[in-house]
């Protein structure tokens, strides 16, 4: 594909985010939408998932990873000798996977400005959504991978930006149109992130040399899209299609309905509530056993052996907030009078110390 395409994709835009994109498209055609996903109607339910944070850091993993795929994707130092004298000189270098010299500081830098454009870009066109936002930042990493060896780090910034912008608007054209239940943006952070990621390369990057070895094709984006089909639709797609197929047929593809309702993990769950109910039902019978059923408690619990889920406000004497309320102005009304009262009586023994000039200043400092 390099030598008669020209195809150029640094750090694995079409390789790997394509395929596995396109590979989750197939599956999700013959997997269907989740229970509830789109209405009566066809229109499609926003279903937030079940802990943003847990989300978040996961993300922010994989873009940590991520990182540490870029360095891999370099060779550290290399002699001319080595790759047949086709770089001339002396001089011992890094180079990326297509030869060209580089270093791990320029790939750094253009690895943090396409996640920065990602993460800009996608904060206003899902109007701050924080999932979109996140996901967007890994979605312009990956949308710029293909030529991030080459651009400058303002062009690593604008691709990225301008590709989330088109992913994040195609992800929900697919989920109107055709009914893709794409749940965690699978799909369009990695699939059509990298297709987009491959076509903009063939023109930033158009003319470029794709090897330093004679007879290879320079970048173009023909190339560049031909690459970006064989990628997402031939090696992604069919593959994923075709296995979803058959393991439809064979009944392993999917769950049954009824455990899609209650969750794969409502037995874990069970068996967790039931056994933290015996735990807090052995702690309060043990705190009775010492103190006694009529203990006192000014903040309401008598034992933190509870559902901590169930806990609101914790503090001595709830039900007197009101009287709470009015000691509290009356505190500080005493506390400004015995300071008045306090300044006052300053003032005037300044004033029975002092004659004259020396009074005067005396007062003008208060």
């Amino acid at each position: 594909m390099v030598k008669v395409l020209g195809y150029h994709d640094a750090y694995a835009s079409g390789v790997i985010h394509a395929i596995a994109g396109g590979y989750a498209l197939g599956l999700l055609l013959v997997l269907g939408p989740r229970i509830g996903k789109f209405a009566a109607d066809g229109t499609p339910r926003d279903i937030p998932p079940h802990n943003p944070w847990l989300l978040t850091i996961g993300i922010f993993l994989i873009s940590t990873g991520f990182w540490g795929f870029y360095a891999a994707c370099n060779v550290p130092i290399i002699s001319p000798e080595v790759i047949d004298g086709q770089i001339t000189g002396t001089t011992w270098t890094a180079t990326n996977i297509y030869l060209a010299p580089t270093t791990l500081s320029a790939i750094t830098f253009n690895f943090l400005m396409s996640l920065s454009g990602g993460l800009m870009a996608a904060y206003i066109v899902s109007k701050g959504d924080a999932f979109w936002t996140f996901s967007g930042g890994l979605a312009g990493i990956i949308t710029a991978s293909a030529g991030n060896d080459l651009y400058h780090p303002i062009q690593a910034m604008l691709v990225a930006a301008i590709g989330v912008v088109i992913v994040y608007r195609l992800h929900f054209w697919v989920e109107r149109k055709f009914k893709i239940d794409d749940a965690v943006g699978a799909v369009a952070v990695h699939g059509y992130s990298g297709v987009v990621g491959l076509i903009i390369a063939g023109f930033v990057l158009w003319g470029a040399p794709s090897s330093p070895y004679d007879g290879y094709a320079t970048v173009n984006p023909l190339g560049q899209f031909i690459g970006a089909v064989i990628m997402f639709g031939l090696l992604g797609f069919l593959p994923g299609w075709a296995l979803a197929k058959i393991q439809q047929a064979a009944g392993v593809l999917r769950i049954p309905r009824e455990v899609e309702l209650q969750g794969l993990d409502f037995s874990e769950n069970k068996a967790f509530e039931a056994a933290k109910s015996d735990v807090i039902a052995a702690e309060k019978a043990a705190v009775a056993q010492k103190y006694g059923d009529d203990t006192m408690s000014t903040i309401g619990y008598e034992s933190w052996a509870v559902d901590l889920g169930t806990v609101g406000a914790v503090y001595p004497f709830q039900g007197w907030e009101v009287a709470m309320t009015v000691l509290g102005v009356l505190f500080w009304l005493g506390w400004h009078r015995m300071q008045f009262d306090a300044e006052s009586k300053e003032l005037e023994d300044a004033v029975n110390s002092f004659k004259g000039s020396e009074a005067t200043q005396a007062i003008d400092r208060y």
